[in-house]
């Protein structure tokens, strides 16, 4: 409701601007020129569609209430936002991806496992940096992230990915700790938790050393994560509900890809579950 009353007053405050005060005097090219004076602000598109949309409700309530005769926004069609699909890697890129260095240094084996989960299981980066220790249940082979809003969620993850933790477990997270205690699950030699950035560093690195030159983000391996998973037949509602979307109409931008194919979930479907 606020968000329909600021449209509503932002409009009404470019006709004031234009001497226009009375009702009746706008037209299509007073309309045109409101949508030209919204471009000319950078105003985005999917704002605009939103404010037209709440343009035409609030003239149709005038209409209905006889306070205006017709609807001067009934045929203004809504810009499209643009909205473009995800990038995601190719399986051939996530292959190189996660192809681990050929080294049992503590700090490497962190990485490839940070990695490895990321992809496994479509956390966001601030999920996957903050994960606490007790979230990872190696025995029922999920872990418990506590996400936007609170919501708390349960996400599978397959055999490799836990081969990879328990190996991370036992050997590199204690020697990265060097005695001291730490409630998180990956950890920095201070026993802290790995910023977002540091992440997103290792990501970039990474994928340089496997020549992936394309501009790589934890972001994309979430979308990964999504796409691919649904490309091999995954249910959208078991998609949506790993990846913490509160509204499935999110997770639906992923569907470009094979949407008659939608079955059961990870472990069947997962590329490396």
């Amino acid at each position: 409701m606020a968000a329909y009353s600021t449209d509503v007053v932002f409009f009404f405050t470019f006709l004031i601007s234009q001497n226009k005060r009375r009702l009746i005097s706008i037209d299509l090219p007073t309309i045109h020129a409101f949508l030209e004076h919204c471009n000319h602000n950078n105003i985005s598109k999917r704002s605009n569609a939103r404010r037209i949309s709440a343009l035409k409700t609030f003239f149709t309530f005038l209409v209905r209430g006889d306070i205006v005769r017709h609807n001067p926004f009934a045929v203004v069609d809504l810009p499209r936002s643009g909205k473009s699909l995800p990038k995601a890697l190719s399986l051939n890129e996530v292959q190189r991806l996660l192809v681990p260095l050929n080294s049992e240094k503590p700090l490497a084996i962190r990485d490839n496992t940070m990695l490895f989960l990321l992809y496994s299981t479509g956390l966001r980066v601030s999920e996957l940096v903050e994960l606490p220790l007790p979230a990872c249940n190696l025995n029922a082979g999920f872990i418990r992230v506590l996400g936007k809003g609170n919501k708390e969620r349960l996400i599978p993850f397959g055999d490799q990915a836990k081969d990879k933790l328990e190996h991370y477990l036992k050997i590199a997270r204690p020697l990265i700790l060097k005695g001291k205690r730490s409630n998180y699950l990956f950890i920095t030699g201070r026993g802290s938790c790995m910023t977002r950035l540091r992440f997103w560093q290792i990501v970039r690195e990474t994928a340089l050393a496997a020549g992936i030159n394309k501009k790589i983000s934890p972001h994309m391996i979430r979308h990964s994560f999504a796409t691919h998973l649904l490309s091999h037949g995954a249910d959208l509602r078991a998609v949506q509900l790993m990846l913490g979307h509160s509204d499935i109409a999110t997770t639906q931008i992923y569907t470009h890809i094979d949407q008659d194919r939608l079955k059961n979930v990870h472990k069947k479907f997962h590329p490396r579950g």
